[in-house]
């Protein structure tokens, strides 16, 4: 908001009134315009409300948002077999890729700690003679610059068994850590060239 605001400040050609036939749209008019989102709406208060509402997990609301989509193609009227084919076919080249980047990523990691890889890191990291949360600062640091280049399943199953026991043995609570995992992880998934928020965002637009 802040950056448009600044634009069209600067440039107000880049952000124009409304022209006086939009100001004279009814309510009516514009009601119109917005039934196109209510079956989007509702398709995200199914997801997002079975999660925060306790009823589903993370994994069952993930269902559901998919039922929710499939009752929307059928009462429209746009349901087909070739559809639910190619979306089933996309479904399974997605999921096969992320099944193969964890298992190169479990193999990468079970030769790095069979080498001995994540005792000299442990080793070097509470050797610092630094407060605690300079040893975080550099463990988000480094998940911040993997998570430019790989996907986040990848970095997790790389650093992740290095960062948690250090975490333990520094008194912090995993739980913790794994929410500034989690939250460290949107570069991944706004960063190219995995970027997947990006791609979704293309597909949306």
């Amino acid at each position: 908001i802040g950056y448009v605001l600044v634009r069209c400040l600067k440039n107000p050609a880049m952000g124009p009134p409304l022209t006086d036939e939009a100001r004279a749209e009814t309510f009516a008019t514009k009601g119109q315009a917005l039934k196109a989102i209510i079956v989007p709406a509702l398709i995200a208060v199914l997801v997002l409300g079975s999660i925060y509402g306790g009823v589903a997990s993370v994994t069952e609301a993930a269902a559901m948002g998919v039922f929710g989509v499939l009752m929307a193609v059928v009462l429209r009227g746009e349901f087909s077999f070739r559809t639910m084919h190619e979306s089933l076919g996309q479904t399974l080249m997605t999921c096969g890729m992320i099944i193969w980047i964890g298992i190169g990523a479990a193999a990468l990691v079970g030769v790095y700690n069979l080498m001995g890889g994540n005792r000299f890191i442990s080793g070097m990291i509470m050797g610092l003679d630094v407060a605690p949360i300079v040893i975080i600062l550099v463990m988000m640091a480094i998940l911040l610059v993997l998570g430019m280049f790989l996907d986040w399943i990848g970095v997790a199953m790389l650093t992740l068994p290095i960062f948690v026991p250090i975490i333990t043995q520094l008194g912090y609570s995993p739980i913790w850590f794994g929410i500034l995992f989690a939250v460290n992880m949107q570069v991944s998934f706004l960063s190219p060239p995995f970027g997947p928020a990006a791609f979704y965002l293309k597909g949306v637009a």
